[in-house]
């Protein structure tokens, strides 16, 4: 059986919880927040939210203990906005994967490979 259902629902609520992120909430200890993917469980249930912060590690821990704090207002809301029967719970979760995108781009630039590098002194002309 196809999973579109919890497909679907993935993408309108990242959506929809990007958006409560930048317009209602107005923690100041939230940070510059990213929402990188959401998951939702076959059952329809549970939603994992991944999110990147950009600043400091405190920051992405204070940033995220605000999100999941602020979990039951925001479900509430999602509820309001989209007709669903039972509103999945919601756990944000730290996805460290564009800081370790941004670490290997930082290394490929310390590299710095010479432009000649990748031609064959060999041939003659």
């Amino acid at each position: 059986m196809a999973k579109h259902r919890p497909n679907r629902l993935a993408e309108t609520l990242k959506e929809e919880i990007s958006q409560l992120i930048r317009v209602e909430l107005k923690d100041p200890r939230l940070g510059f927040v990213t929402l990188t993917s959401v998951d939702v469980a076959g059952d329809l249930a549970h939603a994992k939210v991944y999110i990147s912060v950009l600043g400091t590690e405190d920051e992405g821990k204070t940033s995220l203990d605000v999100l999941n704090r602020a979990a039951g207002f925001i479900r509430c809301e999602i509820g309001k906005r989209i007709r669903l029967r039972h509103v999945p719970a919601i756990v944000f979760v730290y996805d460290p994967s564009i800081e370790h995108g941004a670490h290997i781009a930082k290394l490929l630039r310390d590299v710095e490979v010479p432009d000649d590098a990748g031609k064959d002194e060999t041939h003659d002309s």
